[in-house]
């Protein structure tokens, strides 16, 4: 049997170093359109701030691996469109230009997503990037290192937007941080979490501009300034960190998606052509909160449902077990996760929730060294089912979301989770920890 793969980041990367091990006698033929694969663009802002020196930490695969598991690997060679009926590929060949078709039994989709560029005058300008590829990181590495760049305008207080804001911070750039919502962070946190990130970006000599959209980019040639619904301010350089979209070109209109474009599969990764698989950012997930299909773009994620598709590339297998969401960020000095829906978020879907929020010491008070945690809980009116949950410190107890995360999966309420089974030591937590106690104390 011949497997083609389209794309060979994350989920590609994933799916070609287990496929071989799972399945005996398949041939798998891997087409990358750029000349590297497994870059972990989670690690860009580490790169641009110098906390990584040597970038090639950031790949954890190569080529010449997967060629000796048997895996053939193609790399600057680009498909350019599928003919799901006769079941073959068009490829074009990026070096020498030259095009030729493939054929396969079955084909995987790991074609990723792509950042969205907002309708905004300028994006062309010299000085303005977006943060996705391993090409797009190192041009604004040296671009940032250009004496005339001072000031540096980050449009998108995501993860990626806010993470590269602290990057340039340690280049000891000025920075503004324009996001067109109320909040940084607002995909995943509530306002709680959030007031406290903006104060600590302020501290830190940010310029926070918060809901408020960019009209324009302006420079002659090269970018001088941006604009604004509320003013236009100095700017030498630009990224534009607006979010992702999966990568639809190849089979918009001919499978099955959400209306974003993500792919809708099955319990077993298949599509609507169940000899088309799909993994990584292109696919909508079985979300375990929703309890049905969600686009959660996550390194994570597409990892995981690499392996599924190798595991079910020949007989489907493997369930699919669904995911929460479960995600974390390190703003300076301010250790955040959140997992399944925000408050906010969970209204939006349509749910009834009740919340509650605790702040207190991690450890007991008679210990010599503390800090504070604030954590969240979001669940369910009626059936008090845990929905989600959020985790801030000074302090890193991120990892405690997991806990969070298992609960969400196992549909625990928040009364169950409360008299759940947990340790006590004073060096780690009290007798009532904060996380039993935000469940504990829940209306």
């Amino acid at each position: 049997m011949k497997v083609i793969v389209v794309g060979n980041n994350h989920a590609g990367t994933a799916f070609v170093n287990n496929v071989t091990a799972m399945n005996k006698n398949v041939e798998v033929v891997s087409y990358e359109k750029s000349d590297n694969i497994s870059f972990l663009a989670c690690g860009i802002a580490l790169w641009v701030g110098n906390v990584i020196k040597d970038p090639q930490g950031l790949f954890y695969a190569n080529a010449t691996d997967l060629q000796k598991k048997g895996i053939t690997v193609n790399m600057k060679h680009e498909i350019i469109g599928v003919d799901y009926d006769a079941k073959n590929v068009t490829v074009k060949d990026l070096t020498s230009g030259k095009e030729f078709t493939d054929t396969y039994d079955k084909l995987v989709l790991a074609t990723g997503s792509i950042p969205i560029c907002p309708p905004i005058e300028g994006v062309d300008l010299e000085g303005v990037f977006f943060s996705k590829t391993y090409q797009q990181a190192s041009d604004i590495i040296n671009y940032a290192k250009l004496p005339h760049v001072k000031e540096v305008c980050v449009i998108g207080g995501g993860y990626i937007g806010i993470e590269l804001v602290e990057a340039f911070h340690q280049l000891g750039k000025k920075i503004r941080l324009i996001e067109g919502t109320p909040e940084p962070l607002g995909s995943y946190f509530d306002p709680t979490f959030t007031d406290v990130v903006t104060s600590s970006l302020k501290n830190h000599q940010v310029h926070v501009n918060l809901d408020e959209r960019v009209s324009q980019i302006k420079g002659d040639k090269k970018v001088s300034e941006i604009t604004t619904d509320k003013g236009t301010y100095p700017a030498d350089m630009v990224i534009i960190a607006t979010g992702f979209r999966p990568n639809n070109t190849l089979y918009k209109g001919q499978l099955k998606t959400l209306e974003n474009g993500a792919l809708i599969v099955n319990k077993y990764l298949q599509t609507s052509d169940p000899d088309v698989y799909a993994c990584g950012d292109c696919v909508a997930v079985l979300s375990n909160v929703m309890q049905g299909s969600d686009h959660i773009a996550l390194a994570t994620n597409a990892v995981r449902t690499g392996i599924l598709c190798a595991a079910n590339i020949v007989h489907p297998v493997r369930e699919f077990d669904g995911v929460q969401g479960s995600n974390a960020i390190k703003v300076f000095d301010l250790n955040m996760a959140s997992t399944g829906l925000s408050e906010i978020a969970a209204k939006k879907r349509g749910f009834q929730v009740l919340t509650n929020e605790v702040v207190d010491n991690a450890r007991p008070e008679f210990m010599p060294t503390n800090a504070q945690v604030r954590v969240k809980v979001v669940y369910d009116a009626t059936t008090r089912r845990l929905l989600g949950a959020q985790i801030q410190s000074t302090e890193n107890h991120a990892e405690t979301i997991h806990t969070f995360s298992l609960a969400i999966a196992k549909k625990m309420t928040i009364d169950e989770l409360a008299l759940t089974d947990f340790f006590f030591l004073p060096h780690y937590n009290k007798p009532v920890s904060w996380l039993t106690l935000v469940c504990l104390t829940a209306p």
